[in-house]
């Protein structure tokens, strides 16, 4: 009885993690239809890095626009209206880019969307991010940037992931 009992707690145990890892983990990044860049937050300013990876598959090089947010849980999130250089050939193929960010701090990223437009195309494979409070987080994409839409990860356990944003940022 007592080996039935723990056969039975130990089952509900491993369906429980299973389902729970499935639920919490976004292997794809998603595309987000609307988003809304948050105003300015003028409380404190940190420094962030930032390391972008294009992909050996992505096109040789981009002259889109591309934008970057990201954020915590809390509300803090920064905004990079512009990351590219085509004067400076800014994610050429299987190449790494590395750029220096200012933004109101953040605690744990948890959450990152690009955007591109232009038609050139771009595939980054992934992209890290290092603060000054937070680790170091890795978002790995691996796929094409759609045009003019938001793409990205929300891992963020306390805000929702169906977050109403209006992509209308200037860029």
């Amino acid at each position: 009885m007592m080996v039935r009992s723990l056969s039975f707690l130990l089952l509900f145990a491993f369906l429980f993690i299973s389902c729970q890892a499935r639920s919490t983990t976004t292997t794809q990044p998603q595309l987000l239809r609307t988003f809304k860049i948050k105003p300015n937050q003028t409380a404190r300013s940190c420094s962030y890095i930032l390391t972008t990876k294009t992909s050996c598959s992505s096109t040789s090089y981009t002259r889109d626009k591309v934008s970057l947010a990201f954020g915590d849980s809390y509300g803090n999130e920064v905004y990079a209206a512009r990351l590219d250089d085509p004067a400076s050939r800014t994610f050429e193929r299987c190449s790494t880019d590395t750029f220096q960010i200012q933004g109101p701090c953040t605690y744990e990223i948890c959450y990152i969307y690009l955007l591109r437009v232009g038609s050139d195309g771009w595939k980054p494979e992934s992209v890290k991010i290092y603060g000054p409070n937070t680790r170091a987080i890795t978002f790995y994409y691996d796929t094409f940037l759609p045009n003019g839409v938001w793409l990205g990860f929300n891992h963020c356990k306390s805000v929702s992931r169906s977050r109403s944003r209006s992509s209308s940022a200037v860029m």
